[in-house]
Order: structure tokens, then C-alpha cells, then sequence
């Protein structure tokens, strides 16, 4: 179809004539909207980014503590791995040393013994304690293998009287 028909045929439906593919012979138009078009495509390259987003973010996260944290104190931050770890995280639980406290890495060790001690079977320590720098971490993850997330409850089917 020549250019000018073309062009007169996207005018009357109230489109665009848009060129598709200008390396064929001949070029290749196509009648649409392309304000929409281009709102839609902005939309999914969103929503995309997104979801990357929502995915990176899960890979590892941390909790840090420090050695002279009281024991609600630690219930809290426990309470915190286990979220995390519901999530589909690896945590990073990492105990830090300020001034002299470096010289008794002993308080930090019982600090994490503690932790994985309240979080359980529920856990497995991935990373045994080391230490980074002015850090002692651990890293632990979820012992389930399968679904993240809880699964619903079934009802009790109803008995049927004889």
C-alpha cells in the first residue's frame, strides 16, 4: 500500500502509522496507537523492575546485635531472624565489638550460641561464627525445603451420623 493511503487510512481511525521494521524491502508500517503503546511498554519495563527488586532483596539480610544486649533485647532480634528467614532469606547475624570488648571474643560466641540456641530446629547455621573485621557473624537459613510460605489449614471434614 502506498505511503499516502496509508497515512490517509490511520488518519481516518484516529491511529498512527508506525514503522515496524524499516530494514525489509519494503518497509513494514503498522496502524496503531502509539501513545498507548508507549504507556504500556513504560508500565511492564516497571513493573519488571519490580519484581527484580522484590527478588535481589531476599537473597541475604542481617541482623546485628551487640555483645551486652539484654535478654528482651535478644527475644526481639530473634523474632526478627525468624520473619526474615519466613521470607525466604539468608540471614547474616552478626555480633559487634566496640573499644576493648574485642579482647573477649567469648561474650560474642555466647551471644550467638544463644541465638541459634532460641531459634531452634527451625534453622541451620550455613556459616559457623567467624570473625570479620570487628564482627563475629554467622549465617543461617530455614530448614524447609519447600513452600515459603505457611500453607493453608484444611477443615475437618464433617463425620456423617449412622
Amino acid at each position: 500500500m502506498p505511503t499516502r493511503q496509508a497515512l490517509e487510512l490511520a488518519e481516518e481511525r484516529g491511529l498512527d502509522l508506525v514503522e515496524v521494521a524499516s530494514a525489509a524491502s519494503p518497509p513494514v508500517c503498522r496502524l496503531m496507537d502509539y501513545g498507548r503503546f508507549r504507556y504500556e511498554t513504560t508500565r511492564k519495563e516497571r513493573q519488571a523492575r519490580r519484581e527484580q527488586k522484590a527478588k535481589a532483596s531476599n537473597e541475604l539480610r542481617e541482623v546485628r546485635l551487640k555483645t551486652r544486649i539484654g535478654e528482651h533485647d535478644r527475644s526481639a532480634k530473634v523474632r526478627a531472624v525468624k520473619r526474615l528467614l519466613a521470607e525466604g532469606s539468608k540471614v547474616k547475624v552478626s555480633v559487634m565489638f566496640r573499644g576493648r570488648e574485642i579482647t573477649h571474643p567469648e561474650v560474642g560466641m555466647a551471644v550467638l550460641k544463644a541465638v541459634a540456641e532460641d531459634l531452634g530446629e527451625d534453622v541451620l547455621v550455613e556459616k559457623t561464627p567467624s570473625f570479620e573485621g570487628r564482627f563475629l557473624t554467622m549465617i543461617l537459613n530455614s530448614t524447609s525445603t519447600g513452600s515459603r510460605k505457611p500453607a493453608k489449614k484444611e477443615e475437618p471434614e464433617a463425620v456423617a451420623k449412622a
